[in-house]
């Protein structure tokens, strides 16, 4: 069996999988339609989840095969691109796993649609089946997306009324065309600025993280990660207008994707910068392309929030809710790790005032880090799109809440320029770690320590695998073949 065939047969055991042991409906749902609802509870559950992580593990493992061959030249450009179809494909046909988020969705959608505004109430307001579908940490929760989420979900549930399976397979569907736009996208990003194709498609779509939290969780970065990746990919080929546009709707949609936004600015200075210009009219033309940067993005936002009638309420909402803990965002970490050696002086020391000391130190961190690195990253086209990528990082590390989903605007790049073989490991150890360590359900594993030392030995133990020290620094990035000057 090849990578690609252990792929594909992992992803089904994930479909069957996720009907049993996913994110699974509260009241009704297919597996009861069908009469199987014994294989949601107890025994047939312990039975659907083991498949289910069966399935998961499998996935990491053929991404990880795959990887290997790539580095040691025994695989190119089109096993990959084949393994990311089909691994996607076959995805499509599972239920929400890992994420509870897509009946949230629905449910705004559905408040905006009966007249409610999810910037100021929480999901209780309008009982119905979506609600029953609501994580209970939820329902009393406003929602920090833009208007052109809770624009899709009035669409999609006008559409579908209160029927929640088919609003799952419209949210399906548009999950699809988000990760379509990133497979498109991201290659020809990496053709523009020298890097290698087949490892960014490797490493930002046939990712586990990628494949298993958008396509699996349908979560609404697929879509943004779309848009962004678009539009950069149209920056790139000098069409800056359109774009930003793409970009600017994409901010419309979640606030995250506006981190890309100066970087554009950058790569447009540098088309329209003339060679032996003054000084004078550097600053003039650079301060042309930002306000123009600026113009479309508001442009662009207002239009959609007119279009849609919602308000400009999503703004207040940014910070989005602190409820979640766990150490994928750096505040947490740091919190974790300190709490213990401060309650060693101090009994009464408590965990959530370094937590919240952490998150507003992380607050700073994170804006002198985002300008830092649009400063730094300046020079030109390659060095803006690292930029892009660097800034994401600094943006989830320092942020007081990150889910692995998040990840995927890092993940959708970092594979897109020459990067150092560090960073490859990097991507590769922190990639089959999160990959693995969320239940089908959606919760997580980092606070188990049987899983935080199992799963760190076997994530360093694929990274030395697909990029071993001693001969990686000797292959090309990817491990993809040079063609000679002839068949070139």
């Amino acid at each position: 069996m090849t990578a690609v065939g252990l792929g594909v047969a992992a992803c089904a055991l994930i479909v069957v999988g996720s009907y049993g042991a996913g994110a699974t409906r509260n009241r009704g749902g297919l597996m009861r339609e069908i009469g199987l609802d014994t294989l949601l509870t107890g025994h047939g559950r312990s039975i659907m989840d083991a498949i289910l992580t069966a399935g998961i593990v499998g996935l990491i493992v053929a991404w990880v095969w795959l990887g290997h061959a790539m580095s040691h030249r025994r695989a190119g450009p089109r096993e990959v691109y084949r393994a990311a179809a089909s691994w996607a494909g076959a995805l499509l046909l599972s239920a929400p796993i890992l994420s509870r988020d897509v009946y949230s969705y629905l449910m705004q959608g559905a408040m905006r649609r009966d007249g409610f505004d999810p910037y100021t109430e929480g999901a209780a307001v309008n009982p119905g089946p979506y609600l029953f579908e609501v994580s209970h940490d939820w329902r009393n929760t406003t929602t920090p997306y833009g208007p052109l989420h809770l624009w899709i979900g009035d669409a999609v549930t006008s559409l579908v009324g209160d029927h929640v399976s088919a609003g799952l397979v419209a949210y399906k569907l548009l999950t699809a065309a988000g990760f379509a736009g990133i497979a498109w996208a991201v290659p020809r990003i990496a053709q523009l600025v020298g890097g290698n194709p087949a490892l960014a498609v490797w490493l930002g779509v046939a990712n586990p993280v990628m494949l298993l939290h958008l396509i699996g969780g349908m979560h609404n970065e697929a879509v943004m990660v779309g848009l962004v990746s678009v539009g950069l990919f149209l920056v790139l080929r000098e069409r800056p207008a359109a774009g930003t546009a793409l970009i600017a709707l994409a901010v419309s949609l979640k606030a995250t994707a506006a981190i890309a936004l100066p970087f554009v600015v950058w790569i447009a200075f540098h088309q329209f910068r003339r060679p032996g210009a003054s000084r004078a009219r550097q600053v003039a033309l650079f301060g042309a392309v930002g306000a123009c940067a600026v113009a479309m993005t508001l442009a662009v936002l207002a239009a959609v929030t007119y279009a849609s009638g919602s308000s400009w309420g999503w703004v207040a909402e940014i910070t989005g809710n602190s409820k979640v803990v766990n150490p994928l965002a750096g505040p947490t970490l740091v919190a974790d790790a300190y709490t213990p050696l401060a309650q060693l002086f101090d009994e009464h020391f408590y965990y959530n005032t370094a937590l919240t000391t952490a998150r507003r130190v992380g607050s700073v961190v994170m804006l002198a880090g985002l300008v830092l690195v649009w400063v730094y990253f300046s020079r030109g086209r390659r060095q803006a799109v690292t930029g892009i990528a660097c800034a994401y990082a600094v943006a989830f590390v320092a942020n007081a809440v990150t889910f692995p989903w998040y990840y995927a605007s890092l993940l959708s790049l970092v594979g897109a320029v020459p990067t150092p073989l560090w960073v490859r490991r990097a991507v590769v150890f922190f990639s089959v770690l999160v990959a693995g360590a969320f239940t089908g359900s959606g919760n997580h594993r980092f606070y188990e320590e049987w899983f935080l030392f199992a799963g760190v030995i076997v994530a360093w133990v694929a990274a030395e695998w697909v990029y071993p020290r001693a001969a990686a620094e000797d292959m090309p990035a990817g491990g993809a073949r040079t063609p000679s000057p002839e068949r070139a």
